[in-house]
């Protein structure tokens, strides 16, 4: 039996790419600005090599003063066209974007906004780049009193809809999405319709975790390879909803980072033959995207402190990687993803201790390599690095 956890602590950037001024990003490293927190601890990262990573060391001097660690690490350079969510997992999973996703920071158009009307029956209010805390507080009390929908973007390829759980019921508001969905293919096929339910009263409304994302459907990926030769793929977070269903053979929902690592540990308790993706939203969602400094700090140390549970459970034939899929850096002035490489700390039996594997060119060499590790011909994107962190 082999398995191989693949561990996304999204949007954990670890320095702006040589591109990243193209992007505005220039100057940007999330795990750094995090650092800056006195709540920041990282000591079990520490211990498998993430302050040993190009780009990392040189901002940590005083944590690499030791020259030993139990993993092999290394940073990788995104490809794609993007720096969001979903490009950032396509490209992990083995797939590159010549093109980026579609984003609109004057509103959508027209025509989309009114066939969107048109067949979902209900009005759309605000249709601009907003945040979603500040979009519910402005146009909550409008939706509440007319029944309208709150569509709104961000700097990413994203179209979102908001409503109040009493007044949209949460099967309503998913049916609205699945409508975007079909709506919003071609020239405006965005990376992600996203429903943002949210319960309270007028000014205190809060969002609750009853998100849903629907992506477009990705090209091959890994995950499909895995399946297509009867491995198991279990997802984890919003890995489903990120390659909309496809190649996952058993998924589960998670609230919160708390969740998703407990969800974790339960499948490193599982008798299972392939690959556990796992995402752990809230570093982006509830820390980066509001420029929250010392909360980002603290769930890096949260994810830090049960690392040692995770780790218990990796068996003598597994891998367990921990990556990201582009930076959010908190400290900036934008609240946008931000263009960063993304490290990958990779620990078990197998796996080479002490090893600094230098910078990779794509995510997707994370996609061949684990596809190697399993005998399979990769029919993907990227180069396998696996004769290089096994013993």
């Amino acid at each position: 039996m082999k398995r191989v956890f693949l561990v996304v602590l999204d949007s954990v950037g670890i320095g702006e790419l040589p591109d990243a001024n193209l992007y505005g990003d220039e100057g940007s490293h999330t795990l750094y600005a995090a650092s800056k927190s006195p709540y920041f601890n990282m000591p079990n990262m520490k211990r498998l090599g993430l302050f040993h990573i190009d780009g990392v060391k040189e901002k940590f001097e005083n944590e690499v003063n030791d020259s030993s660690f139990e993993g092999t690490v290394m940073r990788l350079a995104e490809s794609s066209k993007g720096k969001d969510t979903t490009t950032g997992h396509w490209e992990i999973a083995g797939i590159i974007s010549e093109k980026p996703f579609p984003t609109y920071p004057e509103g959508f158009p027209d025509s989309v906004i009114r066939e969107f009307e048109e067949r979902t029956g209900r009005k759309a209010i605000c249709n601009l780049p907003y945040s979603g805390t500040e979009v519910i507080k402005d146009y909550g009390k409008e939706h509440m009193e007319t029944g309208a929908l709150i569509v709104y973007t961000s700097a990413d390829s994203v179209f979102q809809i908001a409503a109040h759980e009493e007044v949209v019921p949460l099967k309503e508001l998913y049916r609205y999405c699945e409508i975007a969905r079909d709506i919003l293919q071609g020239e405006h096929g965005v990376g992600r319709v996203i429903a943002r339910p949210f319960m309270g009263e007028y000014p205190d409304f809060k969002r609750t975790s009853n998100r849903h994302d629907y992506s477009l459907a990705p090209s091959r990926t890994m995950m499909d390879q895995l399946k297509e030769t009867g491995l198991e793929v279990l997802a984890v977070g919003k890995i489903y909803d990120i390659f909309a269903g496809k190649g996952v053979t058993d998924t589960v929902r998670t609230e919160n980072n708390e969740a998703g690592i407990e969800r974790l540990i339960e499948r490193t308790k599982k008798d299972f033959n392939g690959l556990c993706f796992v995402n752990l939203v809230d570093f982006d969602m509830v820390y980066g995207h509001r420029n929250d400094v010392d909360g980002y700090a603290r769930a890096l140390t949260y994810f830090d402190e049960q690392l040692p549970r995770i780790l218990e459970g990796i068996q003598e034939e597994d891998i367990l990687m921990i990556t990201a899929d582009h930076g959010c850096d908190p400290s900036t002035p934008s609240t946008d993803h931000s263009r960063e490489y993304i490290p990958l700390v990779i620990y078990g039996d197998k796996i080479k201790k002490g090893i600094n594997a230098g910078t990779r060119t794509t995510f997707s060499d994370i996609a061949a390599t684990i596809l190697e590790y399993f005998d399979i011909k990769p029919q993907t994107a990227g180069s396998s690095f696996l004769n290089d962190i096994l013993n």
